[in-house]
């Protein structure tokens, strides 16, 4: 049978606090009376240790695993995750996603008109020492170049999402 009571000062008593703990308790919704309006001392008791700070309530002296205590600690990773990602970002070890996009795509670009130049910088030179026709030369060098580069875009793009390819195409 439970021990109930009508009287916040009577339930604050046989608990250990002050009546004002229980009012401020019971206005911020940490602890309930039973529906006849008493005081069920146990649920009570149960529910101001479960939420007490431990810094602040004599009801918190064992509370390592009250949700509340559970609560200052997730509270405290948090705070000093958000401090860490703070720092990384101060000194430039976090990149933001459309900066490091945009300067992919530049590399990505650069490399590319690198390489579709290159027959032309590269096939007089060979046709000279193998003796063949340079325009016959580039046009063979381009043609590889030109595999190797949709090569490796079906890699790095394989269903064709971003829509580069249909639109050369």
């Amino acid at each position: 049978m439970p021990e109930l009571t009508a009287s916040t000062r009577e339930a604050a008593r046989r608990i250990g606090v002050s009546d004002t703990a229980i009012h401020k308790a019971e206005r911020a919704g940490r602890i309930t009376r039973e529906p006849d309006g008493n005081w069920d001392i146990d649920k009570t008791r149960r529910r101001l240790t479960e939420t007490a700070d431990p810094t602040r309530s004599p009801l918190a002296n064992s509370a390592e695993g009250t949700p509340f205590a559970r609560l200052k600690v997730a509270q405290l990773a948090l705070k000093v995750e958000a401090q860490r990602l703070s720092l990384d970002e101060t000194k430039r070890r976090l990149v933001d996603v459309t900066e490091a996009n945009a300067a992919l795509d530049e590399i990505g670009s650069t490399m590319r008109e690198a390489l579709l130049s290159w027959p032309a910088q590269i096939a007089g030179l060979i046709a000279a020492e193998i003796i063949v026709d340079p325009h016959l030369l580039q046009t063979i060098l381009q043609s590889h170049i030109n595999d190797l580069l949709t090569e490796a875009a079906d890699r790095f793009d394989p269903a064709g999402i971003r829509g580069d390819r249909a639109a050369n195409a």
